[in-house]
């Protein structure tokens, strides 16, 4: 049987640097999980992996390293495509290379409702040690020696559409922004991408890579956790929110012991993983397995477990492996760590037990409080005549971070211009970066292959519509620039009928308007008076032992921001917090 000092679970933008970060103890043993392929080095990444232009239509949308999730966003748009990353490095691996962080305003309200470990004074070290930024090293702000890699287009790198939305936006007021992560930043200005000469810098690549060759980390892609083990605790209380009725196994404490692991797994068949790369997933063996004891636990069902060797998968897929360790971590991220606490008996208590399945711990924030950043494009033909340039879509080189009239949220809005060079079209994007709408993620079957289902509810709220509205219409004076005479041509979404009637241009939204793929909050941080708290401010899950959630699921709300270099800080984070409780155990072999 095979036991380490922790196991994380998801090698996205916070597992693979939660865990890179805990092995540079050399004392500690680290399991890293995930369930999509492992391609171990630059060389060894497919191309639709490796290449990153920024285009936020470059993630690898509908292949074989995308989960592939269906949502419904709005009440007129069921049917709305969500792309997890399926593959090591996670999100990071498939996404835009938009590296925004939050704005200084969003850690400190996170502080204001509980949270004080998360204040803007206390997060910008791990920002500034998570990068090297090539434009702005060293400094206040930014980091100089970091695993991901940043940089900016310059002035000259522009192409006609960009220029002429930089002209555009000075000219309506808005200023000039050189660095967006700069704490007081906003404006027009380039955006800080991961992509140095054109390579999507994941976590995978940046905090993996330099990683492998230590003994205590083992990394294991096509691993898919199907539930977290659990043993009684008798030095805990039980349950912070314990639900009437509930019984005496109920009440008990609980300590995490471990996974059930299925391997190997292939969510699109064998071939997303190359022939050199396959082979045993969990050997026999491994860190402290031969001093590992035969160890009990409590089943989904509620019945007791004690199983010491690999079994068939129930649905034929790989066997099933349960592995030990002292605390587990999970950072499957939004959509499959709150899955993955309801599989394992934590969550609300009548959806669990609508499942069949056995409360152990009655948490009903689990799955509410989805936050996301609604997006909506406006559309014209290209001008007639108008050369498009070589690339397919054009990258987000630039981008306007404004405050919407009104509002009371500095920079709570965001605009950035693109191109398709096969339709010869020009998109700018509408974005609210703090929305008040949100959704909720409800656990579909007890089967852990089955997405859950994903309402997020985008722009119910009337104050996120009024925003919206005015973004969109905003876009368009932006396209009436001269600086576009030669450029854009007829405004085909909306029409100019449905932009002008506020009636026909909601229905419009409700049609269009689409997840930017910031999905978070469904796990979310807060104090133990928060009943809809899940993690308290260290991430442990509340009324659990040894259990952490790390990933941007514990997002309070989501960020002023593209997520990718949050959620890698809260893997920076929560590294932090392990390695500073107690002391580590003694690794053998």
């Amino acid at each position: 049987m095979q036991r380490y000092n922790v196991i994380v679970i998801g090698a996205g933008s916070a597992g693979a640097a939660a865990a890179a970060r805990i092995s540079e103890d050399p004392r500690r043993t680290v399991l890293l999980l995930e369930a999509g392929p492992d391609y171990p080095d630059l060389g060894s990444l497919p191309l639709d992996v490796r290449q990153g232009h920024a285009t936020g239509a470059d993630n690898v949308v509908g292949g074989r390293h995308d989960w592939q999730f269906i949502g419904r966003g709005t009440s007129l748009n069921e049917d709305m495509p969500v792309a997890r990353g399926y593959v090591m490095g996670g999100t990071s691996a498939i996404n835009g290379q938009v590296f925004l962080r939050g704005l200084p305003e969003d850690f400190d309200q996170w502080a204001a409702w509980g949270n004080t470990e998360w204040s803007w004074q206390k997060v910008l070290p791990c920002f500034r040690k998570l990068e090297t930024d090539l434009n702005y090293p060293g400094g206040d702000f930014h980091g100089s020696d970091g695993p991901i890699l940043v940089r900016r287009y310059q002035p000259n790198e522009l192409l006609a559409d960009q220029s002429a939305f930089v002209r555009a936006c000075r000219d309506y007021g808005f200023p000039d922004c050189p660095d967006h992560n700069d704490p007081g930043g906003w404006g027009v200005g380039p955006l800080p991408l991961n992509n140095p000469d054109g390579i999507r810098w994941s976590t995978s690549l940046g905090y993996l890579g330099p990683a492998r060759h230590r003994l205590n980390l083992t990394v294991r892609g096509n691993c898919l956790v199907r539930r977290i083990l659990f043993e009684p605790s008798e030095g805990s209380s039980g349950p912070a929110r314990s639900g009437a009725g509930r019984s005496a196994q109920e009440r008990q404490g609980l300590r995490a012991i471990g996974v059930e692991v299925e391997s190997p797994y292939y969510r699109w068949g064998r071939k997303t993983v190359p022939e050199a790369l396959e082979g045993p997933v969990l050997p026999p063996g491994g860190p402290s397995s031969a001093s590992a004891p035969s160890v009990r636990g409590i089943e989904p069902d509620g019945s007791s477990f004690q199983t010491l060797s690999p079994s068939p998968s129930p649905d034929g897929r790989g066997e099933t492996f349960l592995v030990y360790a002292d605390e587990v971590i999970l950072c499957a991220g939004p959509i499959a760590s709150p899955q993955l606490l309801t599989l394992s008996g934590i969550g609300p208590a009548a959806q669990v037990r609508d499942l069949g399945l056995h409360v152990l711990a009655d948490l009903p924030g689990v799955g509410q409080n989805l936050r996301d950043h609604p997006m909506v494009h406006v559309v014209w033909k290209a001008k007639d005549g108008f050369p498009m340039p070589d690339l397919k879509v054009g990258p987000q080189k630039v981008a306007l971070r404004y405050t919407a009239p009104g509002s009371d949220l500095r920079a709570d809005m965001s605009t950035v211009m693109r191109w398709s060079s096969q339709t010869r079209v020009f998109l700018m994007s509408a974005v609210i970066y703090l929305a008040k709408s949100a959704g909720e993620l409800r656990v579909a079957s007890p089967d852990p292959h089955v997405q859950p289902s994903l309402d997020y509810r985008l722009l119910d709220h009337p104050e996120d519509m009024r925003r919206m509205k005015d973004g969109v219409r905003l876009n368009i004076r932006l396209g009436e620039h001269p600086s576009y005479r030669d450029i854009l041509g007829g405004l085909t979404g909306p029409t100019p009928d449905e932009a002008a009637i506020d009636e026909a241009l909601e229905t419009w939204l409700l049609r269009n308007t689409q997840s930017m793929g910031h999905i978070s909050g469904t796990c979310k941080m807060g104090p133990d008076s928060d009943p809809m708290a899940v993690v308290d401010q260290s991430l442990h899950v509340h009324g659990v032992e040894g259990l952490r959630v790390a990933d941007c699921s514990i997002m309070p709300d989501c960020v002023r921001a593209n997520t990718n270099a949050t959620a890698i800080m809260i893997g920076e984070r929560v590294a932090e917090f392990v390695k500073g409780d107690g002391q580590p155990a003694i690794m053998s072999f």
